[in-house]
């Protein structure tokens, strides 16, 4: 479905166009909305409309009212089947509740989507692979997906972060988001992995830092972190190398003792930075494919080139008064 069906099938349950337009972007996107947000979508200023909008959802149950960390600030979550199966969508995750703090993560998702109305923002698992499998003609086991659990019970979720991608006018440029909700960028190493070979296909893309003002101080940490794992990949002889530590420290970890010992303790030292105790889990859970992609030129030739970009922006508003442990989660 195309986002003007998807807003006339909403429509059609007795709202607005406009009204129906916001609905589609907060189900596709977050789940979770507030009052402000409303107003930045319909431009409208803060008043009886959104007041009479918001009341109608929560007394026809389509959507729940929960109060935030402060009693004045409520947070309103749509979880309405029928609205989600009007957009094609009955079982989207963003129809189940979830804690305050990673509410508030969503609603910053949201701002940052609401921010760039000029871009088509895909925001399902489904449009996402339909789009990507189509643009860059990656098999699905190459675009960016987490397995959970093992053989009959394995289930694998493609595009597992459910962050908001954007395409601009041309089809052109990509405009990945990344929501940095932790002091470090642990997390965002295995991301950076994980769309390594997607954005090897795309021609151009940005990947941008979503910093709430109070992890301001990390974003260049976040910022190195990409330079580190796009722009200097490894020489043949070093993964070799990692790859032969890799199986020693796993013997290690088994309770076994490592083949060489000074070797082992070598390699303990070349490859103590961050990048590589991320590259020891993936390697784990995968095998030897992260560490071997690592050897590639393409994503340091594209930032060269400018044809890929990490920027951090810095979000407009604030929201501690939403919830005082966001970012702790």
């Amino acid at each position: 479905m195309t986002f003007a069906e998807r807003v006339q099938a909403v429509a059609k349950k007795g709202f607005t166009e406009r009204q129906a337009g916001f609905l589609v972007t907060v189900m596709l996107h977050s789940g979770v909305c507030i009052g402000r947000q409303y107003c930045a979508y319909a431009r409208i200023a803060r008043g009886q409309k959104m007041y009479d909008f918001f009341g109608s959802l929560v007394a026809k149950k389509f959507a729940t009212s929960y109060a935030a960390a402060h009693r004045r600030a409520h947070i309103l979550h749509v979880h309405s089947k029928p609205l989600y199966a009007a957009i094609g969508e009955p079982h989207n995750r963003n129809r189940k509740p979830v804690t305050l703090a990673r509410a508030v993560e969503r609603l910053m998702l949201l701002d940052a989507v609401l921010a760039e109305r000029r871009l088509q923002w895909l925001g399902t698992e489904r449009e996402k692979i339909e789009y990507f499998s189509a643009a860059t003609g990656l098999r699905l086991k190459e675009l960016p997906h987490l397995v959970f659990g093992a053989g009959s019970n394995k289930t694998i979720r493609y595009f597992p972060d459910k962050l908001p991608i954007g395409i601009t006018g041309d089809g052109r440029t990509h405009v990945f988001t990344y929501l940095v909700n932790r002091p470090t960028p642990v997390d965002f190493r295995a991301f950076l992995h994980r769309h390594a070979e997607l954005l090897r296909a795309l021609p151009e893309w940005e990947l941008r830092l979503l910093v709430p003002h109070h992890l301001l101080e990390s974003a260049p940490l976040f910022e190195h972190a990409a330079r580190e794992e796009m722009t200097r990949p490894l020489r043949l002889d070093d993964v070799a190398e990692l790859r032969w530590y890799f199986e020693q420290q796993d013997q290690v970890d088994r309770g076994g003792a490592p083949d060489d010992f000074r070797r082992f303790r070598r390699a303990c030292r070349s490859f103590r930075a961050p990048r590589f105790h991320v590259l020891y889990r993936l390697w784990k859970k995968n095998g030897d494919g992260p560490v071997d992609a690592t050897v590639s030129p393409v994503l340091e030739d594209k930032v060269a080139r400018r044809r890929g970009q990490v920027t951090s922006h810095l979000l407009p508003h604030a929201y501690a008064h939403l919830a005082s442990l966001v970012g702790s989660a």
